[in-house]
């Protein structure tokens, strides 16, 4: 970690030797970005295209600023880079800093889903060929990034979004490092995986996330070179890679190879929410589970996602029974 931080008086006591926290770094002064430019295909909707990879409002890795620009600052292969996004005229202009700047430009393309193929796609039911008709631009996101996914997925389970984007958020601010280039302010790139190797146990705690959480990201970090080569498998490969680690069931793998390979095949089962969405729109029946939601998307077999992703457009959800779920927070114990 030498030289990621600026040295703060306080130190912390980690397995026997002693950690700088990190006390914040100062923001790198503008430097002229790398740039390109490229024309997709058909229509693009920024937002729908790239609306998963952001991880609560105050997410500290991505941004939507009032110009129609989408900002991300990602940890690649070749270091830490931000990338603005915007579309004009049907041409996506994209610009990039730092160390990662080249990588996060020559994958644009596939960000905005270049590999996706949405005309493989056949809706079967009324509902869904509705949604698709008023929403053109849809692409599966293809970031090529698996711990960027696979950690926030991890805080996400088994508790409310609101609980698992706030320790997101605690974190990255915490541990990262600001956003190179011009970025938005409170702009950070999350931690290396020997960063969050290294955090201390109460600071996971602070940030509400409970050891079962902490330790799955940490079993996963030490892991990270051979999750990262995952990339380069198919979808199913890359899930039982995945799974490997303990902690990453079939709703985790799920989450993360649909944003890191845009697997339009890939149900997210074992969700407390979607199977009575599903259920509910295709069926009329909110008390589905995962069986019955998997029969219902069979239909769309090899294109199962990106029918998920239709029905949740679609805003017909179930009306809510019962009082949402209280939001918890052990930092606080």
């Amino acid at each position: 970690m030498a030289g990621r931080f600026a040295p703060r008086p306080t130190r912390t006591t980690v397995r026997g030797g002693h950690v700088v926290v990190p006390g914040g770094v100062p923001r790198q002064a503008p430097v002229a970005g790398r740039s390109r430019t490229w024309t997709p295909a058909g229509p693009l909707d920024l937002g729908l295209v790239l609306g998963p990879l952001r991880r609560g409002p105050g997410d500290p890795t991505f941004r939507a600023t009032a110009d129609g620009s989408v900002w991300r600052a990602s940890l690649t292969p070749a270091g830490p880079g931000t990338l603005r996004v915007v579309l004009r005229g049907g041409v996506v202009q994209g610009e990039a800093w730092g160390p990662g700047a080249e990588w996060l430009l020559d994958r644009l393309p596939e960000l905005l889903g270049a590999a996706d193929d949405p005309d493989a796609f056949e809706p079967r039911h009324r509902l869904v060929a509705l949604v698709r008709h008023r929403r053109p631009g849809l692409r599966l996101t293809r970031t090529g990034l698996v711990l960027e996914s696979l950690i926030p997925s991890v805080l996400e389970q088994k508790v409310t979004t609101d609980e698992a984007y706030r320790a997101w958020q605690l974190l990255v601010r915490k541990f990262g490092e600001p956003a190179p280039g011009p970025a938005p302010e409170r702009m950070y790139v999350m931690p290396a995986p020997r960063t969050w190797a290294l955090i201390p146990s109460w600071e996971w705690h602070r940030a509400g996330v409970d050891n079962k959480r902490a330790s799955t990201v940490l079993r996963a970090v030490r892991v990270a070179a051979r999750l990262e080569e995952a990339v380069s498998f198919d979808p199913v490969r890359a899930q039982a890679r995945l799974e490997v680690v303990s902690g990453v069931g079939p709703w985790t793998s799920a989450e993360v190879v649909q944003r890191s390979h845009g697997a339009a095949d890939a149900v997210t089962v074992g969700d407390l929410h979607l199977p009575g969405i599903v259920g509910y729109a295709l069926a009329d029946d909110r008390d589905a589970d995962d069986s019955v939601m998997l029969s219902l998307l069979e239909p769309y077999a090899g294109q199962r996602h990106r029918a998920a992703r239709l029905i949740l457009l679609s805003g017909r959800t179930p009306p809510r029974r019962v009082p949402k779920m209280p939001r918890g927070d052990i930092g606080r114990l």
